[in-house]
Formats: structure tokens, C-alpha cells, sequence
């Protein structure tokens, strides 16, 4: 759900790639029901969306990692320690106070209603995220 709210928000940007994987995911599932039918009312295509695992490799590629909860910082510190300079929790940026530093639930196996909640909160947080990137991402100088 965060990976495409995000591409959404940046659709019109080339200077983003946005991908997402998880700690403990099964790999090649589709995306949730709720979450499909949630994202398609926005306009948001998730047919072709799988899961997977969070690999070294996808860290040495990124430049910002954002967990959904602090449980998931620390297994990506623990797994990952070389990364840990740039991963932040998705709401740490979040505008609104009652938001910043919480954990974003995971409603996996819940009813429509928490999976309204979980878009809620993204639809809140993604954009400070994205204004606090926007701010403070130079990109590395080449030696030519």
C-alpha cells in the first residue's frame, strides 16, 4: 500500500524510484483484497504487484529506506547494519504530531476497516516524507 501511494506521488518525477519489500514477507503475493480494491477506488493499479524480501542488494541500491514500524528498523539493523544510515520510520516525518513516530499498523488479515485506517495514516505521513527527501537528498557528485 505505501509503495503505491508513493509511486503515485511522485508519478510525474524521474527522479524517483520507488520500490518496496518486507522483513518477513512471503515472496511473489499478490497484494491484499482490501488493499486492491482500497487502492483501485484511487485509481491505482496493483495487478501486477508481488511481494518480496528485503535483500542486500535493494539496500545497496537504495538511498532512503522507510519502515512501517520500529520492530522493523531493528530487524533491518540487526540483518542490515551497513544500511542503517538510511533507514527512518515512515512517520517520522509525519506534519501532524499525533502521527509522528508511531508505527503504521499492519492490518494483514484484518477487515476492510483496518486497511482504511493503514490508508488513512499513509495518505497523512507519505507526503512529509516526501517533502523531507525533496529537502535533504543531494545526489552524490561523480569525479569526471
Amino acid at each position: 500500500m505505501a509503495e503505491a501511494l508513493f509511486r503515485e506521488l511522485v508519478k510525474e518525477r524521474a527522479d524517483y524510484q520507488v520500490a518496496s519489500a518486507g522483513v518477513a514477507a512471503a515472496p511473489d503475493m499478490p497484494a491484499s483484497k482490501h488493499t486492491t480494491a482500497l487502492l483501485k477506488e484511487r485509481g491505482i493499479d496493483l495487478s501486477g504487484f508481488l511481494s518480496r524480501m528485503l535483500d542486500h542488494e535493494s539496500l545497496k541500491r537504495a538511498t532512503h529506506v522507510f519502515a512501517m514500524s520500529s520492530n522493523h528498523m531493528a530487524a533491518i539493523a540487526e540483518e542490515f547494519p551497513e544500511h542503517g544510515d538510511k533507514v527512518y520510520l515512515v512517520s517520522e516525518f509525519a506534519a501532524e504530531d499525533a502521527l509522528r513516530g508511531k508505527d503504521v499498523s499492519d492490518p494483514f488479515g484484518q477487515g476492510r476497516a483496518a486497511y482504511e485506517e493503514t490508508l488513512r495514516d499513509l495518505e497523512k505521513m507519505l507526503p512529509s516524507l516526501l517533502a523531507y527527501i525533496d529537502k535533504t537528498w543531494k545526489e552524490p557528485e561523480t569525479n569526471s
